[in-house]
Formats: structure tokens, sequence, C-alpha cells
């Protein structure tokens, strides 16, 4: 396979991991609605950068991390489940906004480093990646860079949460508050759903 083929696989794959509607998708719908398309972008980027780091580890094949990892499935399930219960708690008793707030900096900051240790205490996107990556990387030309699987990854990622909160700031104006206050409240009770049923996984495996 060439450098360009490979990209553009490693691309499609990032983009249908970010793609289906999860707890970092619904934080992005709810935090462009609440404070802008910056906010949500530096959301979703979080997430890219966490996908990134995950097929990293499937394309260089670290073994020694990925058994690592493997281990600590139930400290990050938890974790992962606590900070999601945290966070539907906040967007639950959030005020709704009546203009798209601008977000400075230290928001933006906290925002994304926030969906990084998210994505990355997810034990389903750890075995998803170290999974496709390694069957894919596998098949690699000496002459093919592991970097390239990385940063088609990271583009296919960032294009669709770029392409997410674009949407959803653009429409914003078409929500009322009626229909603002029940996105919020539904997106607190799908996070907590999540929250519990990553817990509940991880105590059965």
């Amino acid at each position: 396979m060439t450098e360009a083929s490979v990209f553009l696989k490693a691309m499609l794959i990032g983009l249908s991991i970010a793609a289906p509607v999860g707890p970092i998708g619904l934080l992005t719908i709810q935090r462009t609605l609440d404070r802008g398309m910056a906010m949500g972008l530096a959301t979703g980027l979080g997430a890219a950068v966490a996908d990134a780091c995950y097929g990293a580890v499937g394309a260089f094949g670290v073994h020694w991390l990925i058994g690592t990892l493997q281990t600590l499935r139930l400290p990050l399930a938890l974790g992962g489940g606590a900070l999601l219960l945290w966070l539907a708690w906040r967007t639950w008793r959030a005020p709704l906004a009546r203009s798209a707030a601008q977000a400075g900096a230290a928001d933006l900051a906290g925002a994304f480093a926030g969906t990084v240790l998210l994505t990355l205490a997810n034990p389903a996107t750890i075995l998803s990646f170290v999974a496709v990556f390694g069957a894919l990387s596998g098949g690699l030309a000496v002459s093919v860079s592991p970097l390239t699987l990385i940063a088609g990854v990271l583009a296919g990622s960032t294009l669709w949460w770029l392409l997410l909160s674009a949407g959803v700031a653009a429409s914003r104006q078409r929500f009322t508050d009626a229909w603002r206050r029940r996105i919020n409240q539904v997106s607190a009770l799908v996070l907590a759903g999540f929250a519990v049923w990553q817990g509940v996984l991880a105590l059965r495996g």
C-alpha cells in the first residue's frame, strides 16, 4: 500500500470511530449550543487527540502498553464512568445561556483536556484501535511509516468534530429555549446511562 492509500484508510477509521453518537458527541453538541462552536470543537479535538494516541499504540505495536491498558481496564472504566456522572450532573444543572458565550482560553483548554482523559479512559476505544490498527499495520509495506496511520486517524476524527460543531452552531438559532433545555436533560440522562453501562461491563469483565 502507498502512503496516500494508508492515510486515506486510517482517515476513514478515525472518522468511523468518531462518528457514532456517544458521550463525546453529546458533550460536543451540548457545549456548542451553550458555549459556541469553539467550545464544541475543543471538546471534539480532545477526543481526536486521544484517538490518535491509541492509534499510535496499535500502529507501533507497543505490546507492553497494550497489556498494561488491558490490565487497567477496570480502574479506567470506573474512573471514566465517574467523570461521565459528574459531567451528567453539571449538564443537568447548567442554566440555559441566552446566547453562545465566548469561551476563554482556559475554558477551551479545560474542555480539551477533559475530553482527552475521558476518551483515554474508555476501554472500548482502547480495544477498537488496538484491533483495527494491529490488523492494518500488519499489511503495511516496509516503506510506509506508522506515523501515516496516526496522522490519518487524527485527520479523520478532527474532520468529524469540525463538521459536527459547525453544523450545530449554524442551526443554533432554530432551537427554542424549551428544546435546548430538553436537549440538556436528555444529554445528562444519556451520559449517566453511559457511565452506568461502562461500569457494569467493566465489573462483569
